[in-house]
């Protein structure tokens, strides 16, 4: 089985191809440009590469955010349009469980997350479990600061990936202390052949109806919702 894995769903872009759980071939970038502008140039050349027809390919494997709003919907785009167009199944992951997979052999709790702004993080927490991630806290939208007091009760391990991890490591070695593990900078950016890789376990979903996993409205639909609330008791 051939799986084309797509992420755009925060800073770094990714696209992979992965072949009967080994990896073809892969591109990471990890600059601030236009998502919508390099994705599909950045799958072209990808397939070119490797001398691969879009025919050939048997799954579109997608990150469904948390994340940016815009980056979440340019690659669930992207993705639902390739999988319809070749009426190939399409499988969407949480683009924190993504980020989780590059600590998949550790043995401490993973807790991936993603800035949210004004002291918020977009998170979860795993585990691993014969070689397969498991997760024991909700994906959420929180306060960092409440998330760590949380984890600190648990008196276990945790090992923390993010992007953002240079603007947060000193309040979470605050509150942590001794079970707070942040590794090198090269595993805090998620990596799109994981997405391939954690895709195989996933149920296929509906290409028509896979919707992005924002954890959060925009402030644009909260503002909306309220204006259309005000409206029903004016």
């Amino acid at each position: 089985m051939q799986i084309l894995a797509i992420d755009t769903s925060n800073q770094s872009l990714g696209v992979a191809l992965v072949r009967d759980n080994e990896i073809v071939g892969e591109i990471v970038t990890n600059i601030a440009k236009n998502h919508s502008v390099r994705l599909m140039p950045a799958i072209d050349y990808l397939m070119k590469e490797l001398t691969i027809t879009p025919e050939q390919l048997d799954m579109i494997a997608v990150a469904k955010g948390p994340g940016s709003y815009t980056g979440v919907r340019i690659g669930l785009t992207t993705a639902k349009t390739l999988a319809w167009s070749l009426n190939i199944p399409i499988v969407g992951v949480s683009s924190l469980e993504i980020l989780a997979y590059r600590a998949r052999f550790s043995n401490s709790l993973i807790c991936p997350f993603f800035d949210a702004r004004r002291g918020l993080v977009y998170t979860g927490l795993y585990e691993a479990k014969e070689d397969k991630l498991m997760l024991v806290e909700e994906e959420q939208n929180t306060l960092l600061s409440d998330w760590l007091e949380h984890l600190i009760a648990t008196k276990k391990k945790v090992i923390f990936l993010s992007p953002d991890i240079e603007k947060h490591a000193e309040i979470i070695k605050e509150k942590m202390g001794e079970y707070a593990e942040i590794p090198e900078i090269a595993y805090h950016i998620a990596k799109p052949s994981d997405l391939a890789i954690a895709a195989f376990d996933k149920e296929i979903d509906d290409t028509h109806t896979l919707t992005p996993n924002y954890l959060r409205l925009a402030e644009a639909e909260v503002n909306w919702l309220k204006a259309q609330k005000e409206k029903q008791n004016g």
